[in-house]
């Protein structure tokens, strides 16, 4: 099964050696794992060193190295130039998709989240029939921001009425990067083994961000952290803890409803990513298969992924 990796302990080192990443301190290994098993490696300590042998071994899995900061946000990635046979095809195709196709993949990305966040409230037991009426009012690139709109009923009911959503904070705030980094490396991977570009999104657009199209893809699957990040906290954690991490890591592997049946959240991304690069190649926004939430039943069972 592939993992997370989250190196959390200053001064450590990372190698490469025999097919394995090898994570040493003082001279000595304090441990290792099958460079095929890893989907991302996140690094948050200070004083860690790499080999360039390890980037290059990871970027030939196509597998991430996030650095993050204080706050448990990615501040820079390292991600693989190659993996896909028709890499630079799709990047020109992706280059030179038009308003209007990038407009209409949004405004499904949008709607998606949207139902998303419905069957998180319902999940938590919040009413959520607003959000079906908000969902049918997106239009072509959401000129109306009802994205916006969404959120702001939203985070209240989801998080209480005194929370603020702010990446530089802590506490549950930091709870939310931390598992919103998780899933960014995911999409990354998913992108990037799809033959696109992770920099260049339909949507976000800052020049300063590589997750650009990744942060696009990884929208209607936020709720999935939003849910598990509450039921840490009403077992008492409020802090990225090692719990929290193994908590948060075990979300690659959650079983979601998919079109040919039972998939799981790498599944469904990669899928995602797949279907958006046949997207730019065709022109058409109907290609699109965007992850499909569970049952709020299903999605408020979440708990059982807690260590």
């Amino acid at each position: 099964m592939e993992r997370i990796v989250d190196i959390a302990t200053d001064g450590r080192h990372l190698s490469a050696h025999r097919g394995f990443l090898v994570v040493s301190e003082g001279g000595g290994e304090v441990g290792r794992i099958a460079l095929d098993d890893i989907l991302a490696v996140i690094v948050h300590a200070h004083g860690v060193t790499w080999t360039t042998s390890l980037i290059a071994a990871l970027a030939t899995r196509g597998a991430p190295m996030v650095l993050c900061g204080s706050n448990h946000s990615p501040v820079a990635v390292c991600l693989p130039l190659d993996g896909h046979h028709g890499r630079n095809g799709r990047i020109r195709a992706q280059w030179a998709a038009g308003q209007p196709l990038a407009k209409q993949i949004w405004r499904q990305i949008v709607i998606a989240k949207i139902r998303w966040q419905a069957t998180a409230l319902t999940a938590r037991g919040q009413p959520a029939e607003a959000f079906d009426l908000l969902a049918r009012r997106v239009r072509s690139g959401d000129p109306d921001n009802v994205e916006a709109q969404a959120a702001r009923r939203y985070w209240p009911l989801m998080m209480g009425e005194d929370f603020r959503r702010d990446r530089d904070a802590g506490g549950m705030n930091g709870l939310l990067n931390y598992g919103y980094t998780v899933l960014r490396s995911l999409c990354a991977r998913a992108v990037v083994a799809a033959g696109l570009h992770p920099s260049i999104g339909v949507h976000h657009a800052n020049r300063g961000n590589a997750f650009a199209l990744a942060d696009d893809l990884i929208e209607p699957l936020r709720p999935l952290v939003d849910v598990l990040a509450l039921r840490l906290r009403a077992r008492g954690c409020e802090e990225v803890t090692p719990d929290a991490k193994r908590a948060f890591a075990a979300l690659i592997a959650i079983d979601l409803p998919g079109a040919d049946g039972v998939t799981t959240v790498t599944m469904a991304a990669t899928r995602a990513a797949q279907s958006l690069a046949r997207c730019f190649e065709t022109g058409k926004s109907s290609e699109l298969v965007l992850p499909r939430p569970p049952s709020p039943l299903e999605l408020a069972g979440i708990e059982a992924i807690l260590p």
